[in-house]
């Protein structure tokens, strides 16, 4: 099968919708499919598409559709469409959902989100993560924590900081945070994080292998956005076998869990601050943490996600 696949990210971006984009590639040509990515849809002929983000993809779904009304559409919802614009935009972003023949979701609590005659059409595919190539030897002279992520709004990009900021003098906990700044504003913000406070490092953008290398480092992660649609960077933390400390979104909780220990009240340092402490404090509760980890582990990997990738497409005779 020939899929045009879809994604508002140029191919030079390191955005999160490119890095899927790019992985689902890989993940259908070990299907069998051919499988070309774009950012606009300009009529090349294709067996089926698969299209990123209902809102900013919307005009390529729907000409897509014109020109190929007896061929699949598969629309993955992105956490922009189904925590912002399928309310602020309404009326394109349900035009997509309604156009598509198959959903795919990323986490497990967006049937919830999306109206419900549209339910029936939804697959989770879980983003996966490939396995550390060697043991994590986390450190021992710092009880150190990884924040991954670029620093913007929605990222919540300073909460762990400030959570650390009063620590007890005894307590060796250090937050690495790795991630580009939106702009100079944000790196300036936290430039003047580390001059006030000596347990927050920000190291920039940095290649995949230094985040990976975080990881085998690292006590635990944590991930304090405000708005994610199943965030890749929690799958490779579970993979990796890195303990997850999360704000308590949708998108979060449909990853982890209901049940999951480690979830915290978003925005809130104070309680956030308590679970960080138990965690270097308590060893049986990072321990909890990372057998939950671990049990979560299997439905991200890449042989996870390509098997519902396969079964989505098989359904039309892909």
């Amino acid at each position: 099968m020939k899929i045009i696949q879809i994604t508002p990210a140029g191919k030079q971006s390191k955005s999160g919708n490119r890095v899927t984009a790019d992985r689902w590639a890989r993940l259908l040509r070990n299907l069998g499919h051919q499988v070309e990515t774009h950012v606009n849809y300009d009529g090349q002929p294709a067996d089926a598409m698969i299209a990123l983000h209902a809102w900013r993809s919307h005009d390529a779904i729907m000409e897509f559709k014109a020109q190929n009304p007896k061929n699949p559409l598969i629309l993955a919802l992105t956490g922009t469409d189904i925590n912002e614009f399928i309310h602020s935009h309404p009326d394109p972003t349900l035009q997509s959902i309604e156009a598509a023949d198959a959903l795919v979701c990323l986490h497990d609590l967006v049937p919830g989100l999306v109206p419900r005659a549209h339910r029936r059409k939804l697959t989770v595919i879980y983003q996966s993560a490939p396995p550390l190539s060697t043991p994590r030897q986390p450190s021992k002279r710092h009880f150190d924590i990884c924040v991954i992520g670029h620093l913007r709004q929605e990222k919540d990009p300073f909460r762990t900081a400030e959570a650390v900021r009063d620590l007890p003098s005894r307590s060796r906990i250090r937050v690495i945070h790795l991630g580009r700044a939106h702009d100079e504003s944000w790196a300036k913000q936290a430039r003047a994080e580390m001059k006030i406070n000596p347990r927050y490092v920000w190291k920039g953008e940095v290649p995949k292998w230094q985040v990976r290398r975080e990881f085998a480092k690292s006590q635990l992660m944590v991930i304090s956005s405000r708005n994610e649609g199943g965030a890749n960077v929690v799958s490779e933390a579970l993979v990796a076998g890195v303990p997850v400390i999360a704000s308590d979104i949708t998108g979060n909780v449909g990853l982890l869990g209901k049940d999951y220990a480690g979830i915290y009240p978003l925005e809130d340092a104070g309680t956030l601050q308590a679970l960080l402490l138990r965690c270097e404090t308590e060893p049986a509760f990072l321990k909890r943490l990372a057998q939950q980890g671990r049990a979560l582990a299997p439905n991200f990997t890449p042989e996870e996600e390509q098997r519902r990738w396969g079964k989505v497409i098989a359904e039309f005779g892909g």
